[in-house]
């Protein structure tokens, strides 16, 4: 599971405790190395300082292969705002994952080569995202069944971060926790988890 721009937050490892009561082994790398925070500005910073391409390919795929060498048949990958982008990175970058969720992010769409996605992808999208426009989500998901990939992307009327119940505290206005979208986004997340990993 891969964290949002904010850092290894309670509410990250809280989300991680969900997937683990769930059954799974939830595994969230660190890529801040222990640095976190609640203010924006040092977010963008701490985000800034990252190699997107390295975190994929190194982190993220180091987590995936330390797990399914330690005993996990079936992997799946996840994340949140700048760790959606990181999951949808992690479907090109790592061919060891069985399943892919993306939470309100993507990356540049020129980093995403739809031809090496061989796991099936489900998104979760706002329509009212300021940081994440829903233009680029419907030109990815062109991308996407262009090469044939298998996704499944959904929309909620909702603004950045709706599955977060700690956005409201951060006072930014493009943040809003939404419990109706998160409980279905988390439905629909289970669902899918539970058909690509446990069968």
């Amino acid at each position: 599971m891969i964290q949002e721009w904010w850092g290894l937050t309670d509410q990250i490892k809280g989300v991680a405790d969900k997937l683990a009561k769930a059954g799974y082994r939830a595994l969230v790398p660190d890529l801040y190395r222990g640095k976190l925070t609640l203010e924006a500005k040092e977010a963008e910073h701490l985000m800034g300082t990252l190699n997107f391409g390295d975190v994929a390919g190194q982190d993220i795929r180091g987590a995936a292969q330390h797990l399914k060498s330690s005993g996990s048949p079936k992997l799946g990958v996840t994340g949140f705002c700048m760790g959606g982008a990181l999951t949808l990175l992690s479907s090109v970058n790592v061919p060891e994952a069985d399943a892919f969720v993306v939470w309100y992010g993507f990356p540049p769409l020129e980093y995403i080569d739809p031809s090496k996605i061989k796991a099936p992808i489900l998104g979760h999208f706002a329509l009212d995202d300021q940081f994440f426009p829903i233009a680029t989500v419907d030109e990815l998901e062109k991308k996407l069944r262009a090469a044939k990939a298998s996704f499944e992307f959904h929309r909620y009327k909702a603004k950045h971060a709706f599955a977060n119940e700690e956005a409201n505290e951060r006072r930014l206005p493009p943040l809003e926790y939404n419990p109706q979208a998160a409980e279905l986004a988390w439905k629909r997340t289970m669902e899918f988890f539970e058909q690509q990993l446990k069968r």
